[in-house]
């Protein structure tokens, strides 16, 4: 393969990897569910080189797991992994709050208001999947907003494991409350109150990991008829 074609190879497995990933976190490739090579491929109208490489960074990146003869599924991670990364999430965002509260404008804080709105909005409807995305918007928001590119970096290894599979996957969770526990983070930046802004990232964290430690073992995962086939 001449070194222009390999180049080529790896940015189309990029572009699948990165449409793969956003379909894993914003639901349509739930926990559980076979992602068919041929089948992904097909779809996409290319070859199945590409779509397997892509595999490979979500199997590295810990969101999908392969096995001989059983292909690709996406990856359920355990409660207790779970809850690992929400103790090392909240200390990540804490350090961004305490370095977002020196150069945050009220523009900023608008933008995060209205990530809070979407939430609410989206909780009304019983729309899990936009509230997940607007979820998501909000920490990733709050972690650019830290100006440290370094920060950002680690804190994106952890976001898409741990992005909201809590509101995504688990039955009975309260999703106006899930909403209700930015509020507290939100009023902190918006006066510019690093103490305050971590002290509610805390209380956030915990909110979730004690949530996700009640109705984590019962949940069921769907899937996407195009695209995947359940557990056999």
């Amino acid at each position: 393969m001449s070194r222009e074609a390999s180049v080529s190879r790896l940015v189309l497995s990029e572009q699948v990897k990165d449409r793969l990933l956003q379909a894993i976190l914003d639901g349509r490739f739930p926990p559980g569910a076979r992602i068919v090579e041929t089948r992904v491929a097909r779809e996409l109208g290319i070859s199945q080189a590409p779509v397997r490489e892509a595999l490979r960074d979500l199997q590295a990146l810990g969101l999908v797991e392969a096995s001989a003869f059983r292909g690709a599924r996406v990856r359920r991670p355990s409660a207790e992994e779970l809850l690992e990364a929400f103790v090392v999430r909240s200390q990540l965002e804490s350090l961004a709050a305490r370095l977002a509260v020196t150069t945050i404008t009220d523009r900023d804080v608008d933008q995060l208001t209205g990530y809070l709105g979407e939430m609410r909005r989206a909780a009304r409807a019983d729309d899990a999947r936009a509230e997940a995305m607007a979820d998501a918007m909000f920490h990733g928001r709050l972690i650019e907003l830290s100006g440290n590119a370094t920060l950002q970096r680690v804190w994106r290894q952890l976001e898409p494991v741990s992005h909201t599979y809590i509101t995504l996957v688990i039955p009975g969770a309260d999703r106006h409350l899930i909403a209700d526990v930015h509020q507290p983070v939100l009023d902190a930046l918006r006066h510019r109150d690093a103490a305050g802004a971590t002290d509610a990232l805390d209380r956030h964290y915990l909110f979730l990991g004690a949530m996700l430690t009640e109705l984590w073992t019962a949940a069921p995962t769907t899937h996407d008829p195009l695209l995947t086939e359940r557990t056999r």
